[in-house]
């Protein structure tokens, strides 16, 4: 190859007009991005084969949650707590972006993120690590099936940012970084991640862009990471934003030396390479290694077997019959119910019901950020979905927007209130527009935008049943909703058929089962939260000012991480384990048998928790290490198993190396991360001791 042809293997350039068919052609480029269908893959895919040599192109799209058919946000998605689910979810959807001729997606997103402030964490899977990680492995290993060269994103800290605010730098220390952010990335390298894409942000005074001790030294050292690392949108262009030297060669440079393989949409490789290399700054033979890396991800994937689909057979398969009702599967998993007082839902039996909200009736909202190639026209909205449900059980419907999307003004307020005094039960959709969740989305104070809590209340001081669906990316901070509504739900942004799902809750044939995968916080000050915060030598007493609580808001959030409701209600007891000593690097299992105690069918998420009694360093409350699912008919009882591996109890300390220490470990199982049923065993020495390189 010519040192040209090399670089153009370097480097990935958008739609438009730095892409240009010219330079595909003579091998100046050798990766796109938003070429998003057939037509257009099939055509830069040509010009590609006109090359010298012939190597085809990656085509990469952001496809998080789907191409065609979007699924519920990965959020969301999340809320499902099983992996498996997520899996087959990846799969469909990338084997729906595949027939458009995408090759390549810059997903999954596996940040942590612990801060509702920041608008990315709809990309997600939520706080905690256990629960990421598994995510990020069920996802790589589904969009892999599906045919897609997967991109784990942004490595890494990009989820914790100063103030939430996107793009700011984040700090935290060796052991945090190791026990929380960085383990859903080795999940998903471990599961076959073909490319790595490193964080806009800066991480402890460090952009991630030229981090070589992260990018390099932990990814391919201590991991034996063999795939390729892609620069994100223009990352290398903006480090003089940063304060490191603006100066573009040495941008490539740092870059380059840090372990960035491929530069996208700067053309700063493609523009200083060259150069650099006559100069003797860059090495060719590093270079060299570099396109050794693409060019084996490119050929593992079959890029160069795979034949253009036409157009009207990759039009054809899209909303394929079976993608459909997966999305409305995920949405039936991942809807969380958090409020349901005096058996509100589900509103069988009534005669009127009213839907309130422009947002149930937008269709683009439905989808939420990073929509693909979706089309309004797919969109199933929750005010058909709801209309259609209504319609089979002989019951009046009827809809009112109360006020725009942001609910800027209350001049529909009043035909709201009319109809409500007419409805025996309201169903208000509220919550955040697409605009302002995601990227580039963060807000001081997450909570109902505009005038609609002042709609809310207004509903309520009708006197009639008000059930709150909550569409968002995030969690809203609704203290005065928790208190005041009927019942309460979120179906985050449910995709373009997962309102199907919402009214087979909401008429009682479904049980809802979605379980938290972020704390609802009461208040902005609470936030950055999570279940598992660290201990403290004063932890929180109501009673004792002295302690670690706010004097002016209860310290506890609106709703625990894990938390979510059925129509039906469940019993645990009888927990055990099957030994209650057991070796560093043994295995253990809890057994609970959980009951239906309602009268209801349903589907209970059982969750267990584990707490390092005493250790070396201060540990968490607790931390989530096991979940199961069971299925029960009303007044039937199950024995539950989740084995628990005790070298997944452990922590990581400043040097970055692993340790399980003997001593005594509490069991906590139940319906949420507040489970109180416990029991206890001790992990008997010597301590399991990894040093970074080994784990």
């Amino acid at each position: 190859m010519t040192l040209a042809e090399k670089i153009g293997q370097l480097t990935v350039e958008s739609h438009g007009p730095f892409g240009t068919r010219e330079r595909i052609a003579t091998g100046e480029i050798g990766n796109v991005i938003n070429y998003a269908n057939a037509g257009e893959t099939t055509d830069v895919q040509a010009e590609a084969a006109k090359s010298r040599l012939g190597i085809p192109l990656l085509t990469g799209l952001d496809v998080l949650h789907g191409y065609r058919t979007l699924f519920m946000v990965p959020l969301g998605q999340a809320a499902s707590f099983d992996p498996d689910l997520n899996r087959r979810a990846a799969e469909a959807i990338a084997r729906e972006t595949t027939l458009q001729g995408v090759n390549w997606t810059y997903a999954p997103m596996v940040d942590i993120g612990r801060d509702p402030r920041w608008g990315r964490v709809v990309e997600g899977a939520g706080e905690d690590p256990w629960l990421a990680s598994r995510m990020a492995a069920a996802r790589v290993t589904g969009y892999r099936a599906g045919g897609l060269v997967v991109t784990p994103k942004h490595f890494v800290g990009y989820g914790a940012p100063a103030a939430g605010l996107d793009y700011a730098p984040a700090d935290m220390s060796e052991a945090t970084l190791r026990d929380v952010y960085l383990p859903p990335f080795r999940a998903a390298v471990e599961a076959g991640a073909e490319a790595i894409m490193p964080a806009l942000s800066a991480l402890n005074g460090i952009p991630a862009s030229v981090d070589g001790r992260l990018l390099t030294g932990v990814l391919r050292g201590e991991w034996g990471f063999r795939g390729f690392v892609v620069s994100d949108w223009g990352a290398i262009d903006q480090l003089g934003n940063h304060g490191i030297d603006p100066d573009r060669a040495v941008m490539a440079r740092k870059t380059f030396a840090a372990g960035i393989d491929m530069d996208m949409a700067s053309g700063t490789y493609r523009t200083r390479f060259a150069e650099e290399v006559a100069a003797g700054q860059v090495s060719e033979a590093a270079i060299d290694a570099a396109v050794r890396r693409v060019l084996r991800v490119k050929f593992e994937a079959g890029l160069d077997t795979r034949k253009p689909i036409p157009w009207k057979e990759a039009e054809a398969g899209m909303l394929a019959p079976a993608t459909r009702e997966l999305a409305v599967e995920v949405a039936r998993r991942s809807i969380v119910m958090l409020e349901n007082r005096r058996e509100t839902l589900p509103i069988e039996g009534r005669r009127k019901v009213l839907l309130v909200g422009a947002l149930a009736d937008i269709a683009r909202e439905h989808v939420g950020p990073h929509a693909a190639q979706y089309r309004e026209q797919d969109v199933v909205t929750i005010r058909r979905a709801l209309a259609e449900r209504a319609a089979r059980a002989g019951m009046a419907f009827d809809f009112q927007p109360g006020c725009d999307a942001f609910c800027t003004d209350e001049r529909g307020f009043g035909a709201a209130v009319r109809a409500a005094r007419a409805a025996d039960v309201i169903v208000a959709v509220l919550g955040e527009p697409g605009d302002i969740a995601g990227e580039a989305a963060s807000r001081a104070d997450p909570n109902l935008p505009g005038r609609q809590q002042a709609l809310l209340e207004r509903l309520v001081a009708t006197g009639k049943p008000v059930v709150l669906v909550i569409m968002a990316g995030r969690p809203l901070i609704v203290p005065w909703v928790a208190e005041h509504v009927s019942a309460l739900l979120t179906t985050w942004y449910p995709g373009t058929y997962g309102s199907r799902a919402l009214a087979e809750i909401l008429f009682g044939d479904t049980a809802p089962s979605g379980r938290l995968p972020m704390t609802w916080p009461r208040h902005p000050g609470q936030i950055p939260i999570s279940y598992d915060r660290l201990r403290s030598g004063r932890p929180a007493e109501r009673d004792q000012k002295f302690t670690s609580k706010y004097v002016d808001v209860d310290w506890t959030p609106q709703f625990a991480f894990g938390h979510g409701l059925s129509t039906t209600r469940f019993a645990y007891d009888g927990l055990r384990l099957d030994r209650t000593e057991v070796g560093t690097d043994g295995r253990l299992t809890a057994t609970v048998t959980v009951t239906n105690t309602g009268r209801r069918a349903g589907r209970e998420v059982v969750q267990l928790y584990v707490r390092d009694v005493q250790a070396s360093r201060v540990r968490p409350d607790r931390q989530l290490k096991g979940v199961a699912s069971v299925d029960l008919a009303p007044g039937e009882a199950k024995p539950v198993s989740i084995p628990i591996d005790v070298a997944d109890l452990g922590f990581h300390d400043e040097t970055g190396t692993y340790r399980v220490e003997a001593g005594r470990f509490e069991i906590f199982v139940g319906g949420s991360s507040e489970a109180s049923l416990s029991v206890a065993f001790t992990a008997t020495g010597p301590d399991l001791v990894r040093p970074p390189a080994s784990r």
